[in-house]
């Protein structure tokens, strides 16, 4: 694309893009309720008189983007998550949400924009050949968005031979792009421990219950010896136990029943997952004998690991050099071990998974965060880089 022709519509489009990244901000959704956020993408699909279809996985939508030039045949799909997180803001700023326990502390808003301005941009400018789908999920956020596309035909209705997302990332300063092949974000699973035992008194006959308070302090030193004792120290795993319910702090000397432990696990290859997950096993049957109680393991794969494709990373890695150049790549990028359900995807076609830097200083709030705030800075950026990767994805087996 002509640097001259794309500074000219980031120019012109900029405040509006702006306006609409911060309007989708004060109207947060949760997963699958994206209905305002989708009016508002079809809104804006109107209005650039392009083709789409709604109401794949309730709230999904698909845009359908063709090039001038002879059809190639080829297809390539670009991905953007549309919803919120159930947390209360706390910023201050004059475009906070203004709906209570909703809150775009992810980015996802600023991903949305960023998809519509590519959409924009290619509206425009159509000289290519071969089609773009741009996808916008809903329920990225733990609740199967994802999955809900693929389960309602995406790829069956809109086939693509490579596919692409990004994630604004403000570990990285403004403008630096992270991108590595293999994994680059963790497998997630969800963990819920039931500690059962037998009630008592804590004074007069403690001797006569089966404690899982005591049970459950046991338990949890050993879970904890997991991934230092039975996973390669060359490989990453992550036990974190967060949550633990049992008895009552009015009730001080009652003994109870029953204690609940919940966490999660995350891991970068398959075979330390199920490695985890057979140890985790192994040990609260264990305690369980041990101790003269039970103790249940409920373990919930949620998402796998999100791999990227050797030639998929590659090309991203190309396009960001040919743009801007090496200066801004982050070769040696680490994979996070937080969770996207864009793995999915990438477990059906090959693809590619990169952070877009969006850092300001070391003051920048993380991901998640009640003060977080999309930085709109990284909004052309996104737009030409996404425009890029696809326009080379097009070209690159044609």
């Amino acid at each position: 694309m002509s640097n001259n022709k794309f500074d000219s519509f980031i120019c012109k489009n900029t405040e509006h893009f702006k306006a609409f990244r911060r309007c989708l901000h004060m109207y947060p959704e949760l997963g699958f309720e994206e209905h305002e956020t989708s009016h508002r993408v079809v809104q804006e699909l109107d209005r650039l008189g392009i083709e789409y279809t709604t109401g794949i996985a309730r709230t999904g939508i698909v845009a359908t983007i063709r090039g001038n030039r002879r059809d190639s045949g080829r297809r390539v799909g670009l991905r953007a998550d549309m919803d919120a997180l159930p947390m209360q803001e706390m910023s201050g700023l004059p475009h906070a949400s203004r709906n209570p326990g909703k809150m775009h502390a992810c980015g996802h808003d600023g991903h949305t924009t960023i998809l519509l301005g590519v959409a924009a941009w290619l509206s425009e400018n159509r000289d290519f050949s071969g089609t773009i789908h741009l996808i916008f999920q809903p329920a990225e956020e733990g609740v199967g968005g994802a999955m809900g596309m693929i389960d309602d035909g995406l790829f069956d209705s809109f086939p693509v031979d490579e596919i692409f997302a990004l994630h604004n990332w403000p570990a990285l300063p403004t403008g630096m792009v992270g991108v590595r092949p293999g994994p680059i974000m963790a497998a997630t699973d969800k963990i819920r421990i039931a500690v059962r035992g037998k009630g008592g008194h804590g004074g007069v006959n403690p001797h006569r219950a089966i404690d899982p308070v005591l049970m459950s302090g046991a338990l949890l030193q050993a879970l904890h010896t997991v991934v230092s004792r039975d996973v390669d120290p060359l490989e990453s795993g992550v036990i974190s136990l967060c949550g633990i319910e049992g008895g009552s702090l009015d009730g001080f000397a009652i003994i109870p029943d029953e204690v609940k432990i919940s966490g999660t696990v995350r891991s970068l290859e398959e075979h330390v997952r199920s490695s985890i997950e057979s140890s985790m096993l192994r040990i609260c049957r264990g305690i369980g004998q041990t101790f003269g109680g039970e103790v249940s393991l409920d373990y919930e794969r949620l998402f796998p690991v999100t791999r990227n494709a050797k030639d998929s990373a590659e090309l991203v890695a190309s396009s960001v050099v040919a743009l801007w150049g090496h200066d801004r790549l982050a070769e040696e990028v680490a994979p996070s071990m937080g969770a996207e359900d864009f793995s999915f995807m990438l477990d059906r076609c090959p693809g590619a998974y990169f952070f877009l830097g969006s850092g300001k200083d070391e003051g920048s709030f993380p991901l998640h965060s009640a003060y977080y705030d999309f930085n709109d800075e990284i909004i052309p950026l996104g737009i030409e880089l996404m425009v890029k990767i696809a326009l080379d994805s097009l070209d690159d087996k044609t």
